[in-house]
């Protein structure tokens, strides 16, 4: 929405950064939200479909106002969301892809769940104020918000998991676990990608059956399993030489993030990798949008939650012992990116040469190759101590640097 405003005489205000105008589209931008929120609510594009259909039969389909349909029809074609020709509406490519129900890409769902957050946002200055939540967490309303975050999720990740998931390299590994995974979008086309890979969603119980209904939708329930439980209280069983961590830490603060990093790195084996993907902030803090807007989103929802900067999410993956991180070759429109840990265990040469360590040869590997720490205790210099009392035992031959 566009509103204009003329200046004094002999002003350009558009040069100057002076108009008016922007503030009152910023300031009434929640009317297009809203007009967009009924449509997918009341399901109007479905109605659409692949027809050209009057008013009067898109508000007969809905048992409603004639009035109140075709008002909000005619403003969902001025937005271009939809066409209108001879009085008869029908769907745009966007509209029919994304908005329709029977569409393989639907994305109702995560634009309910924004509608969902609309009472939250009109307290935003109670939250700014009082640094508190002003609303209850969304697993822990009914069952429509439920499903409606759960499967927003699902709709979100389907924008940039089939893509990324085929250009991250997991050849050779064996099994993903997927820390707070929800509907499992991210096992999944990890495991499309990597035939031989199996993947294991670790998260809440209310998520479970979202999760096995949409593994089975992809046919892997042989290769992807679920795990109960908080990723933040609870222990995770097995290991895994790829730890997945998409979205989880924006809701907690930073001492958690560094637990739940720690507690991903603790079930890796040697060689295993962590990756983190999150809404990431320049790290003066005060952009992009995107994850400045959703750090505010977490102010009104969660007690500590927040957006992180690259420098912020790589300073926790170092204290829980990273050694090679980057920041992947990927942004989404969402303005997310991935931060990778590619942790490079030391490699002996010939299986013979280290045999003599035995059951204690992926201990040693972890004391030299990661800084772990245990009760303040850092056992990276233990592993670098043992190395210089026994290497000429043991090791000589392949001193590598310990650093």
């Amino acid at each position: 929405m566009k509103w204009e405003f003329q200046g004094k005489k002999g002003e350009n205000m558009e040069n100057e950064g002076m108009n008016p105008g922007r503030l009152m589209g910023i300031a009434s931008a929640y009317w297009q939200s809203f007009t967009l929120h009924a449509g997918v609510k009341l399901d109007v594009f479905s109605i659409i479909g692949d027809k050209k259909i009057s008013g009067e039969d898109v508000a007969k389909a809905l048992k409603g106002d004639f009035r109140g349909v075709t008002t909000l029809l005619n403003a969902l074609t001025a937005m271009n969301m939809l066409e209108k020709s001879e009085g008869l509406f029908s769907n745009i490519p966007l509209g029919r892809t994304f908005l329709c129900k029977d569409s393989e890409r639907y994305m109702g769902y995560i634009i309910n769940h924004m509608r969902h957050l609309v009472n939250s946002w009109s307290r935003l200055d109670e939250a700014v104020k009082t640094g508190g939540p002003v609303r209850e967490a969304t697993l822990l309303r009914n069952d429509e918000e439920r499903e409606a975050f759960l499967m927003g999720m699902y709709n979100v990740a389907m924008g940039s998991a089939p893509a990324i998931s085929a250009e991250v390299d997991l050849k050779g590994r064996k099994h993903i676990l997927d820390m707070g995974g929800g509907p499992g979008t991210w096992a999944i086309h990890f495991c499309l990608a990597n035939p031989e890979l199996k993947g294991t969603i670790f998260d809440l119980p209310e998520t479970r059956p979202f999760a096995e209904k949409t593994i089975e939708r992809y046919g892997l329930n042989d290769r992807i399993d679920f795990q109960s439980g908080s990723f933040i209280d609870d222990d995770i069983n097995g290991s895994y030489d790829v730890a997945w961590l998409s979205q989880i830490l924006h809701a907690v603060g930073p001492d958690t993030c560094e637990k739940i990093i720690e507690k991903a790195v603790s079930v890796l084996e040697p060689g295993g990798m962590v990756m983190v993907h999150e809404f990431l902030l320049d790290n003066n803090m005060s952009g992009p949008l995107q994850p400045a807007l959703f750090s505010l989103n977490m102010l009104l929802g969660t007690p500590n939650g927040r957006s992180y900067s690259e420098a912020q999410i790589m300073e926790m993956l170092v204290k829980a012992g990273a050694k090679d991180i980057k920041r992947l070759d990927y942004s989404a429109a969402s303005e997310s990116g991935i931060i990778a840990d590619r942790r490079t265990w030391p490699q002996f040469g010939p299986q013979s040469v280290y045999q003599p360590l035995g059951e204690y040869r992926d201990a040693v590997y972890r004391l030299c190759a990661c800084r772990v720490i245990v009760q303040h205790y850092d056992l990276a210099a233990a592993g670098r101590d043992l190395l210089l009392n026994f290497r000429q035992y043991i090791f000589w031959p392949f001193v590598w640097e310990t650093g």
